[in-house]
């Protein structure tokens, strides 16, 4: 029991250094051939509850492609989502294993070929994918540089945007009553965002658009934090305080290059940014996290997708 605890714990307090590790799987490839292994994706430790071997699923009458039916593991059903469907690939050995993934308040299983290992990254090995990959259900790119990994390249699959195709949000902004809509900020500052997923970056901005904030919208954490930067030197040679430039910081936690987390770090650990609010807004919930977001000196954590409690939030932090 020490040496799980201490594993977990391990795991855990990786979010304190910027890395995080990687589950590798494999879908098949594009043309199905099996002479060579297909590609390599990814997807965060964090968000894998467990890994077992593809059992009996039932299929539900009118169920389309992607999804393949539901399983009952221990009692409780979820639905069951072809990968390599959702990524046009076909699985030269079949659809071996089920990945049971807990996140943005959702229990679901991703059927795969393969599991082949889990790797620790720092964030700054991963970057961005470029707009076109994988028909926009990869968020980044994970550089294995070792030499044991011969510079292998892993596509980390954006799972939020994928869960929202299979799954798409339902849950909107409702109509305010009239004249609560608005939250007033200076004028001039601005709420500065942050999120490696279009899909949730579409999201914000409905609801940020919905409350009338202005908003600057990044991809990234770095992306943020030298944004961030940029404004404070306006700020500095308009002889205004930063808070004229921001109102607050809005900030997704897996983000390539800079997660939240250090994200958050860094503007609560300087004299000059440190006054601003910051909100996690993160699908990675559960207590760990939750005591890790409290850990950096975030001002709020609120869990994906629920623009409500998004809205709620914001009226929370942001100063009257």
């Amino acid at each position: 029991m020490d040496a799980f605890q201490k594993e977990i714990d391990e795991r855990t307090n990786l979010t304190s250094s910027n890395k995080f590790e990687l589950l590798l799987f494999r879908l098949g490839n594009p043309e199905g051939s099996t002479d060579k292994p297909g590609e390599l994706y990814g997807i965060n430790v964090f968000k894998i509850r467990e890994i077992v071997p593809m059992m009996d699923i039932t299929a539900a009458a009118g169920m389309r492609s992607p999804m393949l039916g539901m399983v009952n593991i221990r009692g409780q059903v979820m639905s069951v989502v072809d990968l390599p469907a959702v990524a046009g690939c076909k699985p030269g050995h079949g659809l071996n294993i089920l990945l049971i993934t807990e996140f943005a308040r959702h229990t679901q299983a991703f059927a795969v070929e393969s599991v082949e290992e889990i790797v620790r990254l720092d964030w700054s090995q991963v970057l961005p994918a470029d707009s076109n990959a994988s028909g926009n259900v990869v968020t980044s790119i994970a550089r294995l540089d070792s030499a044991q990994d011969g510079g292998r390249l892993v596509q980390v699959l954006d799972v939020e945007q994928i869960l929202n195709m299979v799954s798409p949000v339902k849950e909107q902004m409702q109509p305010p009553a009239p004249g609560n809509n608005e939250l007033k900020i200076k004028p001039g500052s601005v709420v500065l965002a942050a999120d490696d997923s279009r899909m949730a970056r579409a999201l914000i901005e409905q609801c940020l658009n919905d409350l009338k904030l202005p908003y600057v919208m990044a991809t990234d954490g770095l992306q943020a934090w030298k944004k961030l930067q940029e404004l404070a030197r306006e700020a500095e040679q308009e002889h205004k305080p930063l808070t004229d430039k921001v109102a607050m910081v809005l900030t997704d936690l897996e983000m390539p290059e800079m997660d939240g987390f250090t994200l958050t770090r860094k503007i609560k650990a300087s004299d000059l940014y440190k006054q601003l609010p910051v909100v996690i807004h993160s699908s990675l919930t559960g207590a760990a996290n939750e005591d890790h977001v409290r850990s950096v000196g975030a001002n709020g954590y609120v869990a994906k997708f629920s623009p409500p409690e998004l809205a709620a939030m914001l009226r929370k932090v942001l100063p009257p």
